[in-house]
């Protein structure tokens, strides 16, 4: 009986682990790797097992980097069913292909430069025919029915909270007469976030295999009405400068987060009436997704749809479809465009910036984590000039960030979730976070909770029968493979440098000096 970390482990994203016992070998999410392109990367290479082999796929939640990859999967070989909840199900419909699309576009448009360059083109990781086969997988499961998927092998969905459909899931697993019970969290959400309930908690286990995004620091507590009068104050500023507010927001979750705290905003009068326009096709299909599921809302999005019939009906919203009527948004003013991504590392948002950004009438707004590596950290972190489509663009807009929004419970949240988890009777696996922070987390889990807890490297291995009852010192991996870069990557420095390379040539107008400056940089190659 094994797990091994295939990612998630030394970083944010790409959620991928495979567990394996004398009955069955299955994976818990396939997720993509995010942010920097030193990580992307990881995309393209060969799974670290034969993806033929694997009896079935568990999801978590819909997000892509928990579920990114599994197109690639059934691309090399993978047949067996994906099992999720049936809102996850019905987002997958709409999230797989939109990112194969994504992907051929950006090979497409990489293939066109390398062919310049002189360089081979590249293939993309898969495409929409090898999404349109891993939706076909999909199995729609309801939470708290418990259900074998293999022999040996009882499985149990409950709510985490995070997003539509979002859930922790709990697997006993049997083998040569021995019991496990392991619970991997997926992503916890916090308490009180817009539209979903709260998450469920758990009482014990033998393993935990937890998330740690933000598991070395506390966001200032945001309470509801402050999260809104936050937002109020910023849309209010914004129209007195007179220009546009572009948010970048995930199609997922932080869309429909938006427009429900939009909708109690303008039925309080609390700002005007001011059209929103969300300018992404998938959000629209997304929300679409969220109507249909009413059963999942808390208390407040119930409140909202029983005095609108429909929680994201309103006169002022607009969602626009082709892309003419996204080119169309550049000549109009006193609107708010909310698009994705919302790290604006790929899609529409890309655009508005290019023609928004420079302007100091126009307001940005950021209302999520921005990881390292992306446009939306540069700019979050003051960046005065970045490149979007290999042109420069200046930062004139006034940048603001609007806390209480994540999907993740930060460090007091999660440990608040963990408060009810009294007894882990062998380890904790602490994934889904940067270096610093899943070690932060490791040390708040072992000094506050008492638990036996580590960090798992890319592709460690470990043998979960042989992990001794706590408190036993951890288990040490049995393998080893490589550890998946995190942080600013060459890709940024090479970006940083010919943005500051630029702005040296058009300063220093002495030929002798510029040519002394590049003459050493040239002379390091």
């Amino acid at each position: 009986m094994k797990i091994s970390f295939h990612g998630a482990a030394g970083c944010v994203t790409g959620s991928n682990y495979l567990v394996e016992t004398d009955k069955c070998r299955f994976l818990v999410d396939c997720g993509m790797f995010q942010g920097s392109k030193t990580l992307k990367e990881h995309n393209y290479r060969k799974f670290a097992y034969d993806p033929a082999s694997i009896d079935f796929v568990l999801v978590t939640h819909a997000h892509i980097d928990h579920t990114g990859l599994l197109p690639k999967l059934v691309k090399h070989g993978f047949k067996g069913p994906i099992y999720a909840t049936e809102p996850t199900v019905d987002l997958l419909r709409h999230l797989l292909p939109d990112s194969a699309h994504i992907q051929e576009i950006e090979v497409f448009q990489k293939n066109h430069r390398n062919e310049r360059k002189g360089l081979p083109p590249i293939e993309p990781i898969y495409q929409e025919e090898d999404a349109t086969k891993a939706i076909a997988l999909l199995k729609g499961l309801k939470r708290y029915e418990s259900f074998v998927p293999a022999e040996g092998c009882k499985v149990t969905y409950h709510n985490a909270g995070h997003v539509l459909g979002s859930s922790f899931i709990e697997i006993i697993l049997e083998e040569a007469g021995e019991t496990r019970k392991i619970v991997f969290s997926g992503d916890i959400g916090e308490d009180d976030h817009p539209i979903v309930h709260d998450p469920d908690r758990i009482k014990e286990t033998d393993f935990l295999v937890v998330e740690s995004t933000y598991g070395n620091r506390n966001r200032e507590e945001v309470s509801k009405e402050q999260r809104l009068a936050r937002l109020a104050e910023v849309f209010k500023d914004a129209e007195k400068r007179g220009g546009k507010i572009i948010i970048p927001a995930f199609a997922l979750e932080r869309t429909q987060d938006l427009l429900h705290d939009i909708l109690i905003l303008k039925e309080r009068n609390a700002i005007s009436d001011i059209q929103v326009v969300v300018d992404s096709p998938l959000a629209n299909a997304i929300t679409k997704v969220f109507v249909k599921y009413p059963e999942s809302y808390d208390e407040d999005a119930s409140e909202i749809m029983s005095k609108m019939g429909n929680l994201f009906d309103h006169s002022d919203f607009r969602f626009t479809s082709s892309a003419e009527d996204s080119k169309a948004l550049n000549n109009e003013s006193n609107i708010v465009i909310m698009s994705a991504s919302g790290m604006c590392d790929a899609g529409r948002i890309k655009h508005h910036l290019k023609h928004n950004l420079w302007n100091p009438a126009n307001t940005v707004v950021f209302v999520g984590y921005q990881a390292e590596g992306t446009l939306g950290r540069l700019i979050t972190q003051g960046a005065k000039t970045v490149r979007i489509h290999g042109e420069e663009v200046s930062v004139g807009a006034k940048i603001e960030q609007i806390h209480g929004y994540s999907g993740h419970a930060d460090q007091n949240g999660l440990l608040k979730w963990l408060s009810s988890l009294k007894e882990v009777r062998r380890e904790v696996f602490v994934v889904h976070g940067e270096p610093d922070a899943a070690e932060e987390f490791v040390n708040q889990l072992t000094e506050k909770c008492g638990f036996v807890a580590y960090a798992p490297r890319m592709n460690e291995e470990f043998d979960l029968l042989s992990v001794a009852e706590a408190p036993v010192a951890a288990v040490k991996p049995v393998v080893v493979v490589q550890k998946p870069e995190a942080g600013v990557d060459s890709y940024n420095l090479y970006a940083d440098l010919m943005l500051k390379l630029a702005e040296f040539m058009r300063k220093n107008k002495d030929e002798a000096q510029r040519r002394e400056k590049l003459g050493k940089i040239l002379s390091q190659f």
